[in-house]
C-alpha cells in the first residue's frame, strides 16, 4: 500500500513498538494519528492505564501528531473478559489476547477508525523473529487485517529499540509490558483467584502448566482434581479444532503452533483435523488456539482446539 499521504490510525499503547510503529508511517509520509485504546480493568487490582495513556500521549506530542482515546471497555469486558471466564470454569483453556485482537485492537479500534476516515490502521505487532505475533492474529478477519499495517513486523526488536532513540521517543528506554493484554500487570492467575476463587484447582490450573510433581496433563473440574505427570509431552498425532478463521487454502498448510512460543509441527490438514507425522512435543489445551502456516511460514488461519 502507497501511504504517502493516507489517513492511517495508530493504536498507541504508550510502549515502544507503537511508538517506533508511528514514527516510521509519519516519516513514508502517511496523516497519522495515534489512538490509545481503553479497555475494561478489574475493579480493586492494580491499573496502569493512566500512565500508559500518558506515556502514549507523550509520543504524539512528539509527533506531533493528532491524539485520541477510544473507550473500548465495553467491548473488552463483554468479548475477554467474560469469554476468559466462562473457559476457566468450564476447564478449558482460552486465548484471550486471540479474542482481544479481533473484537478489539482489530474490531472496535477498526471501526472507530474507518467511521473517521482512515484509510488504514497499524498496530506495533511483530510477525516473524523471537517476538513473532502472527499466532494471535488467526482470528481477525481477513478484510482487517488487509487493511491494517505493521511497520515493526519484520524488525528485531533490538533494531525497533535504535529506531526509538533515533526518533528521539520518550518511550526509548521503557520496559516491554508483561502479562494478557489490557490486564497490564495483573497475571492471568491473580486475577483468577480472585473472580473464580482458589478451592478447584482444576479451573486455576492449565494442561501443560509445571506444577509440583511435574506437569498438569488432566483435570476434572466437577471432582476439582487435576493429573500429574512428569512430562508434558503428548503422544497424539492428531489435534481437531473448530471456530476457524482461513486467510488462504487450508490444504496449504504444513505447519501448526497449538501454544504461543511452542514449536511449529509439520503435518497436514483434512476437514477438522491436523495431522502431525509425528508424536507431539507437548500435550494441547481445549480451547487453546491452533494456527497454521504455509512452506514459506506465511499465516494460513487457525482454529479452537477441540476435544
Amino acid at each position: 500500500m502507497d501511504i504517502k499521504g493516507k489517513s492511517v490510525f495508530v493504536g498507541l499503547s504508550g510502549g515502544v513498538d507503537s511508538a517506533v510503529s508511528a514514527a516510521l508511517l509519519q516519516q513514508q509520509g502517511a496523516e497519522v494519528t495515534g489512538v490509545y485504546i481503553k479497555g475494561w480493568y478489574p475493579p480493586g487490582m492494580p491499573c496502569t492505564w493512566a500512565s500508559e495513556r500518558r506515556d502514549a500521549m507523550r509520543v504524539a506530542a512528539r509527533l506531533h501528531i493528532p491524539f485520541l482515546t477510544l473507550d473500548a471497555s465495553v467491548e473488552y469486558k463483554k468479548s475477554v473478559i467474560d469469554y476468559l471466564l466462562a473457559e476457566y470454569r468450564a476447564g478449558r483453556t482460552p486465548n484471550p489476547d486471540v479474542m482481544c485482537n479481533r473484537e478489539v485492537k482489530f474490531g472496535a479500534f477498526y471501526r472507530f477508525a474507518k467511521e473517521r476516515g482512515a484509510d488504514a490502521i497499524a498496530m506495533g505487532h511483530y510477525r516473524s523473529g523471537e517476538k513473532d505475533q502472527s499466532y494471535f492474529l488467526w482470528a481477525v478477519p481477513k478484510e482487517v487485517l488487509g487493511a491494517t499495517l505493521f511497520p515493526v513486523g519484520n524488525k528485531e526488536k533490538g533494531e525497533v529499540r535504535m529506531l526509538a532513540k533515533k526518533f528521539n521517543l520518550p518511550v526509548a528506554e521503557k520496559k516491554d509490558s508483561q502479562g494478557v493484554c489490557f490486564l497490564g500487570p495483573v497475571s492471568v492467575k491473580e486475577f483468577l483467584e480472585k473472580e473464580l476463587g482458589t478451592d478447584n484447582p482444576a479451573i486455576l490450573y492449565t494442561i501443560g502448566q509445571r506444577v509440583e510433581g511435574g506437569y498438569v496433563t488432566g483435570k476434572d473440574v466437577e471432582k476439582k482434581e487435576i493429573q500429574i505427570s512428569s512430562t508434558r509431552a503428548g503422544v497424539a498425532r492428531e489435534v481437531r479444532f473448530t471456530d476457524t478463521n482461513w486467510f488462504n487454502d487450508p490444504t496449504r498448510a504444513t505447519e501448526a503452533q497449538y501454544r504461543y512460543r511452542g514449536p511449529r509441527i509439520a503435518g497436514h490438514i483434512e476437514e477438522d483435523c491436523f495431522t502431525s507425522s509425528q508424536p507431539l512435543p507437548e500435550m494441547f489445551a481445549v480451547g487453546q488456539s491452533v494456527v497454521f502456516y504455509d512452506k514459506d511460514a506465511s499465516l494460513v488461519g487457525g482454529g479452537i482446539i477441540t476435544v
